[in-house]
């Protein structure tokens, strides 16, 4: 295992391939650099690839959270990034995100812009962020209290990989166990063993990832400055995603100055495990051929 001396902790990171261009990949909330281990050997030839453990999550240090979750905060994630690119030595490149990256990588953007060129986003939550309720805060800790729970949660993000009538309509108390499809093979193994990270990450991502998106949401900061974010942007979208509203990326594309969006049938909020070998292919029509 890698890990970088990041502000103070220390952060997991892999890497794949080599060349003149470079590819930031930043993971989703309760989530790792895992994620994209089955897509990657997909990438393009003359592409560096290289995936950063948030802190709290994956290898990298758990550090115990405030009571304002300040150090868990959305701004929190993008400084550590933003360092891990300095240790790293990588002046310059390019933003593979996914779900809670997006809003990441909208502050790293925002902080140091000539630092970044184009950003792929996948089912990404956007500058407008996402209001919890108490309600939907607190089914976090229920989450993380019972597996079969977070195995229902993580499956919804996931629905192509399974049985649809072993997915219940709603997560709940576990009346449903979702069942993989018959040849899901790598991918269902890369799936459980998602869940068992889900149940290491830090008391920081269970409270402090929906107590951060719900200030941003409700601060407006970010979806005010929709406009002033030039860098090119593609947002792929699945159409059954039960996590990200389909309005939201409609805004981004319709804001942002320079941003596409695609909707993909078939396909939930989380293409980078459900169908790996689709998402490379959007990631090589985006990063493949660049000469920086």
């Amino acid at each position: 295992m890698q890990t970088l001396d990041v502000n103070g902790i220390h952060l997991a990171f892999r890497e794949w391939g080599e060349g003149a261009v470079t590819v930031l990949f930043v993971h989703g909330n309760l989530a790792s650099k895992d994620w994209i281990e089955l897509a990657a050997p997909h990438f393009p030839r003359g592409v560096r690839t290289i995936a950063v453990d948030w802190r709290g999550c994956g290898d990298s240090d758990k550090p115990a959270p405030r009571a304002d979750f300040s150090n868990y905060s959305v701004r929190q994630h993008a400084d550590d990034m933003l360092a891990a690119l300095d240790a790293l030595k990588v002046d310059f490149c390019h933003l593979a995100t996914h779900s809670t990256g997006g809003i990441i990588s909208t502050r790293m953007i925002l902080e140091q812009p000539d630092r970044f060129g184009r950003v792929l986003s996948l089912s990404p939550v956007g500058p407008q962020g996402i209001d919890f309720p108490p309600e939907k805060s607190a089914f976090f800790g229920q989450m993380k209290a019972d597996k079969a729970l977070a195995r229902q949660v993580m499956a919804a993000t996931a629905p192509s990989l399974f049985v649809p009538e072993t997915l219940p309509p709603a997560p709940g108390p576990a009346v449903f166990l979702p069942e993989v499809t018959a040849g899901a093979g790598a991918r269902a193994a890369l799936f459980e063993r998602i869940v068992d990270q889900v149940l290491q990450v830090s008391d920081g991502i269970w409270f402090g990832t929906p107590d951060t998106l719900t200030k941003e949401a409700r601060s407006g900061e970010l979806r005010g400055l929709m406009d002033k974010i030039t860098h090119p942007h593609l947002v792929v979208w699945g159409m059954r995603d039960s996590v990200i509203a389909e309005a939201d990326m409609r805004e981004m594309a319709a804001v942002m100055p320079s941003c596409r969006f695609v909707a993909v049938p078939g396909i939930g909020h989380s293409m980078n495990i459900e169908a790996p070998e689709l998402y490379a292919g959007y990631f090589g029509a985006w990063f493949g051929g660049l000469e920086v």
